[in-house]
């Protein structure tokens, strides 16, 4: 079964537009204000993931034609509302999300006061939706209103892939119409000391994914059509199983020397380290590679043979009309 990405949104420092993750960078870029974009009610208590995820994910759900208005969080008559309206059925539409180190400052922040403390006394009930890893997808459904399948991924460096893998799942399988999959990771103090990196990632990434059916049944966009996804151990046999010859790959950070005569993007060297987030990222970047005109098809691959795991998928560009862009815009 043929299955199609319909919309893109982005929360990422210095990128407005899919087109700017290959021609832009994050350095001087202001990080992104969820406030600004999405209204401060509500994520008071939210960590930094699920706050840039909601941002990616309006724009992504919105340019697909699932929902229009700009989903901020109001009070009337003493009861929350959402402005916003969604298009389809609500069980119609799943939620997959990847991110490595979504909650773990805040994970580190409660274990830390426990141990200060000796028990949890100090700590306020509001804190214990963002211990569980899930609280991204979730805090997704809820603020938007989706009743399909929720899942979150937590894999490693080949997480975003992996997590277009199971949206391709699900929709194979009939458990969706419409799968939003979005990608997040946030730059604190924890990453930094964990990973090594002074600049990682603080940003999100979200893709729409339909079956062709599902996308004509509401003219919606055309941005991308997604092929094949390997897993495998090592680099040279993941691309070696995508097969066939690329117009282009984004792949992991020093790669250089396989596919030597193949244009590559490093989006971790104009972004920072990606982790979780790397594949969606990868996938929208080859959305906006394919807008300005680039052949294709696309490799996106995350993971090296120094991880547990290499993982890879093969978009090409749209074979049909494209009704709009299809991009979410902040």
């Amino acid at each position: 079964m043929s299955h199609l990405v319909t919309g893109v949104g982005l929360a990422v420092p210095g990128a407005l537009d899919p087109t700017d993750l290959t021609t832009r960078n994050a350095s001087g870029a202001a990080p992104v204000d969820p406030a600004a974009r999405i209204g401060k009610k509500g994520l008071r208590y939210l960590d930094q993931a699920t706050r840039l995820a909601l941002c990616a994910a309006r724009d992504a759900l919105n340019a697909a034609g699932l929902m229009t208005g700009d989903a901020r969080l109001t009070t009337t008559g003493g009861a929350p509302a959402v402005a916003a309206e969604l298009l389809v059925p609500a069980e119609s539409v799943a939620v997959v999300v990847s991110s490595n180190f979504g909650n773990l400052d805040s994970v580190c922040e409660i274990a830390t006061t426990i141990a200060a403390d000796g028990g949890t006394r100090l700590l306020s009930p509001v804190y214990a939706p963002r211990l569980s890893s899930n609280v991204t997808a979730s805090e997704i459904a809820i603020r938007f209103g989706l009743r399909g399948p929720n899942l979150m991924v937590c894999n490693g460096p080949t997480s975003g892939l992996d997590a277009v893998h199971w949206a391709m799942v699900l929709l194979s399988g009939g458990r969706a119409r419409h799968v939003l999959v979005v990608g997040a990771e946030p730059a604190n103090d924890v990453v930094r000391r964990l990973t090594g990196h002074d600049r990682p990632l603080d940003g999100a990434a979200a893709l729409v994914l339909d079956t062709p059916a599902a996308a004509a049944s509401r003219g919606a966009p055309v941005l991308a059509e997604l092929g094949g996804y390997v897993r495998t151990g090592q680099l040279a046999g993941c691309l070696s199983a995508l097969g066939g010859a690329p117009g282009v790959w984004f792949g992991p950070r020093h790669a250089t020397d396989v596919l030597a005569d193949v244009p590559r993007h490093d989006l971790e060297d104009r972004w920072g380290p990606a982790s979780g987030a790397l594949g969606v990222l990868q996938c929208a970047a080859a959305v906006g590679h394919f807008a300005a005109g680039g052949r294709g098809p696309a490799y996106a691959v995350a993971g090296t043979d120094a991880d547990d795991a290499v993982a890879g998928l093969v978009l090409s560009a749209p074979g049909g009309a494209v009704t709009g862009d299809g991009v979410g815009h902040a």
